[in-house]
């Protein structure tokens, strides 16, 4: 099998044992039609010089990849579905398929699977993916990255030739399998369920084995030292995404506690949404009719989360300790969300109190104005340096008012990251590729009618133009956790 000479597997998820997990097999699907394939994620992880017909043996019909894991996982876990507990959770259509590691930072991957067919975890399910649904996340999981968002990667995409009945979508629908590639799938669920059975043995376990493999950095000796350690590590990355999902005009949809990965990756795309216009009561699923887990109030969801999370470490560590590891939640979520806001302007960061000045006038302008969210973000990439771009755009009425003064006096104090470059082509252009729900339902409808897979890789390829001319994408990198320049 050709392999590169910097493929490395590992197995060790399933050293934690069976009580974190049961040994599935995949569902045999009547045929294999590739319609993705990151191929810069494969070269990361030793797979990009894959055949086609090998990549449809692996990540469609799922014969193991050489040296990981010899039969998928499907993951025990439970969790707060709106807030109300559930306990007959686990993976139900997905499995842990392998795990290897990154070749450029040397992190632990895993390979895990949506559509891949029932398991224990299946509760009546067919374990089955909707092709629409696999579209969806291949674009969400292309926009945030190009957003600078820490996400998973749509490593795969496959159609697998069934007919599926959904009440959410005009039925028969046709079937695909996803395998996205993500630093792990250890949920705030994974410990929940741990906890609900008093196992506490075995929530230090996995506390552990997540310490060791995902932040090494955070150990220490003493239990209770190390676990107030570890919840406020996960704070801190959850607190990160959270703010590149705000600054990236991101909507998750459905933000359970089983959707929340304790190393901070963004995950699992439902009826996600991006914002045509600031609207902190904006939200993407239908079925929310609370508002519970709308744009605005994204931030004290993850509250939430991490308190129940905190809920499960307190056999491990004191009360006091473990609510001291989250008290810096919303100091740590403004402050990074400066940071991204920042970025996003490819600007040079002029400290914490300047970013944060800047970005409170921003967004403020952004809800006054009700200007184009993404639009906005584009014209002024790179500060003053893009006024008279801006000024002779689509949205420069929006300039001209008095809630962009305050903006434009301060963005005056700025200049333009070293890695701004306004000189490519699509600076040029008079607006920025978006991803507003219109548009990804003008992808999907030539694919149903037609099977025209044109507008889908045309919307793929304006993405990563947008990727590279923002330059946004190294922060959000599988397993990254760090802001650097």
């Amino acid at each position: 099998m050709p392999y590169s000479a910097h493929y490395r597997p590992s197995t060790k998820h399933a050293e934690l044992g069976n009580t974190f997990y049961d040994v599935v097999q995949a569902a045999v699907f009547p045929k294999l039609v590739l319609r993705h394939r990151d191929q810069d994620a494969a070269l990361r992880v030793g797979l990009g010089e894959l055949t086609e017909a090998e990549w449809l043996a692996h990540f469609g019909a799922f014969e193991p990849l050489s040296g990981s894991l010899p039969a998928p996982l499907a993951l025990r876990y439970h969790g707060h579905q709106f807030r109300h507990y559930n306990q007959d959770l686990g993976d139900g259509r997905g499995f842990l398929f392998a795990q290897l590691y990154d070749a450029q930072d040397g992190r632990l991957l895993d390979l895990g699977t949506k559509g891949s067919g029932t398991t224990p975890w299946s509760r009546a399910g067919d374990g089955r993916l909707t092709l629409k649904g696999g579209v969806r996340e291949v674009l969400a999981t292309t926009m945030l990255t190009a957003l600078g968002v820490n996400t998973s990667k749509s490593f795969s995409l496959i159609e697998t030739g069934e007919s599926l009945y959904r009440g959410d979508e005009p039925s028969p629908t046709r079937a695909s399998v996803l395998v996205r590639l993500s630093h792990s799938h250890i949920r705030i669920g994974s410990f929940q369920r741990l906890a609900f059975h008093s196992n506490h043995e075995a929530v230090a376990q996995l506390m552990d084995h997540t310490i060791r493999t995902h932040m090494p950095n955070i150990w220490h000796d003493d239990l209770p030292t190390r676990t107030a350690a570890f919840l406020g590590e996960v704070m801190r990355r959850v607190a990160r995404t959270g703010a590149q999902w705000m600054a990236a005009g991101f909507v998750h949809g459905v933000l359970n506690t089983d959707n929340i990965n304790v190393t901070g990756e963004s995950f699992d795309y439902g009826p996600w949404r991006f914002l045509p216009t600031y609207d902190a009561a904006f939200t993407a699923a239908y079925f929310d009719h609370q508002g519970l887990y709308a744009y605005g109030r994204q931030p004290e969801t993850l509250l939430w989360n991490l308190v129940r999370l905190g809920g499960c470490l307190l056999p491990l560590a004191e009360k006091s300790a473990l609510e001291a590891a989250i008290e810096p939640f919303w100091r740590t979520i403004q402050a990074d969300f400066a940071t991204c806001i920042i970025r996003r302007l490819g600007l040079v960061s002029r400290g914490a109190a300047m970013d944060q000045d800047l970005t409170s006038h921003f967004v403020n302008f952004l809800e006054i104005s009700q200007a184009p969210f993404e639009q906005s973000f584009f014209d002024w990439f790179g500060g003053m340096a893009s006024a008279g771009r801006a000024q002779s755009g689509p949205s420069a009425a929006f300039y001209a008012t008095d809630a962009f003064t305050h903006v434009r006096e301060r963005l005056a104090d700025y200049r333009a990251s070293p890695h701004v470059d306004l000189s490519r082509a699509l600076f040029a252009c008079p607006s920025p590729p978006t991803l507003l729900i219109d548009e990804v339902e003008a992808v999907w409808d030539p694919i149903a009618r037609l099977d025209d897979w044109g507008p889908f890789i045309h919307k793929i390829e304006t993405i990563d133009l947008l990727k590279n001319s923002y330059g946004l994408a190294s922060h959000a990198l599988a397993g990254s956790t760090e802001f650097g320049e």
